[in-house]
């Protein structure tokens, strides 16, 4: 009874419903406030990936790693579970089981706790995103799951996982990609900077034409950009807008910064803005920037 009225405990309930979520903070409020009865003894065979993890590829080198060093001091932290229908379904720790299976054991410590459908899916997001092990077109896809499923605008995504705005409608652009042009990012031969100039265009083969071309050629994302431009190329989203009258120096180097620092950079009156969205974005413009507090 007192299980079952403490549900995921005050503490927890409180941490997803804030802005910004960080999953190092709500697995250590789910360990700290866990009693030693609570850490049980699952069989492997009784375990369900998340339906909302998002990722689909594992690193099977790692996982190798990680199972010698499970063979040689055990699973270290327990796994996060929820009850379901037939066994469980893991929350977090989708990789610590994989790497015991491979290490022969049949069994794994996990802590039960009642997640929504909601929050799991929040958890296996951040699980991936934060630990960095999602290739981007999974990350696009996770969010726009999110998007879909928990009904949020970009905004208020953007800040529950620490991401820019401007980051948010980038990546999931790249979903409007053809699928071999898709694979291409995954697999490293065109870069994030390409494949954001290519998701602009509207006819898939002329955009499956210039992938090929920038592969082959390798050409840098300037030219890319360049060739977009031209007449050949119609863009998806059209926007008139009045132009603000800047040197092209200005505005080039305005480019770069913005490609680097994944934000929107003005240069004016011998002043450089950058624009963030909150203060987990700045965090992230300092770090691309390599600035260290003292």
């Amino acid at each position: 009874m007192e299980t079952k009225k403490r549900a995921l405990g005050r503490g927890l309930e409180q941490l997803f419903n804030s802005d910004n979520l960080d999953l190092q903070t709500i697995e250590k409020q789910i360990y700290e406030t866990a009693t030693n009865e609570e850490v049980i003894e699952v069989n492997l065979n009784e375990l369900r990936p998340n339906p909302y993890q998002p990722r689909k590829v594992f690193n099977e080198e790692a996982l190798t790693e990680l199972s010698e060093s499970i063979k040689e001091h055990g699973v270290f932290q327990p796994i996060i579970i929820k009850r379901s229908i037939k066994g469980y379904e893991i929350i977090a720790g989708e990789r610590r089981v994989r790497a015991s299976k491979k290490a022969g054991l049949t069994k794994i410590p996990a802590i039960i706790r009642p997640f929504t459908d909601e929050q799991m899916m929040e958890i296996a997001l951040l699980e991936n995103l934060q630990r960095e092990n999602l290739n981007v077109i999974e990350e696009a896809t996770a969010y726009k799951s999110m998007l879909d499923k928990l009904h949020l605008t970009q905004e208020e995504l953007a800040k529950k996982v620490g991401k820019s705005r401007s980051h948010i409608t980038n990546i999931i652009g790249l979903l409007r990609l053809p699928d071999n042009v898709k694979d291409l990012l995954e697999e490293n031969k065109i870069t994030m900077g390409h494949a954001r100039v290519l998701s602009k265009l509207e006819d898939d083969e002329k955009i499956k034409e210039l992938a090929d071309k920038i592969v082959t050629n390798n050409l840098p994302v300037r030219e890319v950009e360049k060739l977009a431009e031209g007449a050949d190329f119609e863009r998806k989203i059209k926007i008139e807008r009045k132009k603000r009258e800047v040197d092209k120096d200005i505005k080039y180097v305005e480019d770069l910064l913005s490609e680097k620092l994944d934000s929107k950079v003005k240069v004016k009156d011998h002043k450089i803005e950058i624009s963030y969205t909150n203060t987990a974005d700045l965090n992230r413009i300092l770090e691309v920037m390599n600035i260290k507090e003292d």
